[in-house]
C-alpha cells in the first residue's frame, strides 16, 4: 500500500527550516560572534603554539594562510599559552623581517635572542616572542601592539624603517583594513593623522555579517585550526622555495621616494604620531625602538640609492629625524641600519639569511638585557 506523500509536513518542515536559518543569520549578524570563535583554539592545547602570528598564501606548502581575525590569529601563537612564572616577555614587532622571511622559526630574531639564553639581573628568563607581520606599516605594527599588550608583556620592541612611515602606508595593508574597529577607535583615541572613515576600510553591510556572508572567514578559522596537525608533525609554517628573486643591487638614476622628491623630508612626511601612539599604549612596559639593518648596495647607481627602498637623501634625513625624535621624546632606541654585511640579504633589503639573523638577535639580545636591568 503506497503512502501519501503530506506536501503541508513537508511545507512546514521547509518553512520552519527557513526560519531557523534566518534567526541564526539574524543572530550572528547582531552578535558577530567571529571574535569567540577566534578564541577557541586547539594552538597551546592540542597543538604546540605558532611561533609566529599566521600568514601565507601557499597553504598547501606552507601549512599556513592569512587570515583577518585577530583574536584567531593570537590564539594560535605561543604568547596565547599562560605566562610562566619567572619569564621576562618581550614581544618583537615589525614587518616581515621580524617575522622571518624565508627563515624557520629557530633562525628568526625571536628564535636567535631565545638561543642567547639571556637572563635578567633578577633571575628571569627572557624569552622573546615573534610578533612581526608581513607588510611595513607602523599603522599595522600599532594594532597588534594594542592587542598583544593583553599578554602581559614586559617589553616590547618595535623594529621599524624608512619605508614603514610614509602616511600613504599606514592603511593600505589588507590586516588594517579589515579591522576598522580596533583601527578606528586607535585613530581616536590617541588620536592619529587619519580620517577613521577613511575609505580603505572595508565596510561590511548587512549581508556581509551574516552567516552566508562570513563563511569565507569561518572557513579560514577551521582550516587554521587543521593546518595545527602539520605544524606540529613538521615545524612548517612557510614555503621555502629552492630558488627566489636575490635583492636588488643595480638601479635606474631615480631620486624619488613614495611622492617624495630632495632635498628634504620633514617630520610632517613621517607617520611620527604613530610611535607617539605606541609608547602611549604600551604604558609602563619599556619600548625599544630598533632601526633595523638594511641591505646598502655597492652596484649601479649605489651613489643615489642605498637599495630598491631608499634613495640615500631620503634614507638619511630619515635617519637624522628619527634620532631627533627619540631624543626629544626620551626614547630607547638601537640604531643598526648599517651593521649587518650585503650578502647576508636575501629577496629583499631587509631580509635576512640565518647567519644575518643570528648577527642581529647578538646585538638585539645584549641591548634588550640592558633595558630589563635598568628597570628592576
Amino acid at each position: 500500500m503506497e503512502r501519501k506523500v503530506d506536501l503541508r509536513f513537508i511545507g512546514n518542515v521547509i518553512f520552519r527550516a527557513l526560519l531557523l536559518f534566518a534567526a541564526a543569520n539574524l543572530l550572528f549578524t547582531l552578535g558577530d560572534p567571529l571574535p569567540a570563535l577566534g578564541r577557541a583554539s586547539a594552538y597551546n592545547l592540542i597543538f604546540p603554539g605558532r611561533q609566529r602570528l599566521p600568514y601565507g598564501e601557499d597553504p598547501d606548502r606552507s601549512y599556513n594562510l592569512s587570515l583577518f581575525t585577530l583574536e584567531a590569529m593570537f590564539a594560535s601563537h605561543a604568547v596565547s599559552a599562560p605566562k610562566p612564572v619567572g619569564e621576562y616577555r618581550v614581544l618583537l614587532i615589525g614587518d616581515s623581517s621580524v617575522w622571518g622571511t624565508l627563515l624557520k622559526p629557530a633562525d628568526t630574531l625571536a628564535g636567535k635572542i631565545n638561543a642567547g639564553n639571556y637572563t635578567t639581573r633578577a633571575g628571569r628568563k627572557v624569552r622573546a616572542h615573534n610578533l612581526g607581520y608581513p607588510i611595513m606599516s607602523l599603522a599595522k605594527d600599532l594594532l597588534l601592539l594594542k592587542t598583544a599588550m593583553r599578554y602581559q608583556p614586559d617589553m616590547i620592541v618595535w623594529l621599524v624603517t624608512l619605508e614603514s612611515f610614509p602616511y600613504d602606508k599606514q592603511l593600505f595593508p589588507p590586516l588594517v583594513q579589515h579591522n576598522p574597529g580596533p583601527m578606528q577607535s586607535l585613530i581616536s583615541n590617541y588620536p592619529l593623522r587619519f580620517d577613521p572613515n577613511d575609505p580603505s576600510f572595508v565596510k561590511e553591510s548587512f549581508w556581509d555579517r551574516t552567516l552566508i556572508g562570513r563563511r569565507r572567514a569561518l572557513a579560514d578559522l577551521l582550516r587554521l585550526q587543521l593546518y595545527g596537525v602539520m605544524w606540529a608533525a613538521t615545524g612548517i609554517d612557510q614555503d621555502y622555495p629552492e630558488k627566489y628573486e636575490r635583492r636588488q643591487e643595480d638601479f635606474d638614476v631615480d631620486y624619488s621616494f613614495h611622492d617624495l622628491q630632495p632635498p628634504h623630508l620633514t617630520a610632517a612626511d613621517l607617520a611620527f604620531d604613530i610611535l607617539d601612539a605606541g609608547h602611549a599604549v604600551a604604558g609602563s612596559v619599556p619600548v625599544l625602538v630598533v632601526n633595523e639593518p638594511m641591505f646598502i648596495s655597492r652596484g649601479k647607481n649605489s651613489d643615489i640609492r642605498y637599495n630598491f627602498f631608499y634613495p640615500r637623501w631620503a634614507y638619511d634625513d630619515y635617519h637624522r629625524l628619527l634620532a631627533e625624535r627619540a631624543e626629544a621624546r626620551g626614547w630607547h632606541t638601537l640604531d643598526l641600519g648599517d651593521v649587518i654585511e650585503g650578502g647576508e640579504f636575501t629577496n629583499s633589503a631587509v631580509h635576512l639569511t640565518p647567519k644575518g639573523s643570528a648577527q642581529l638577535g647578538a646585538l638585539v639580545g645584549p641591548a634588550i638585557l640592558e633595558l630589563a636591568n635598568g628597570g628592576e
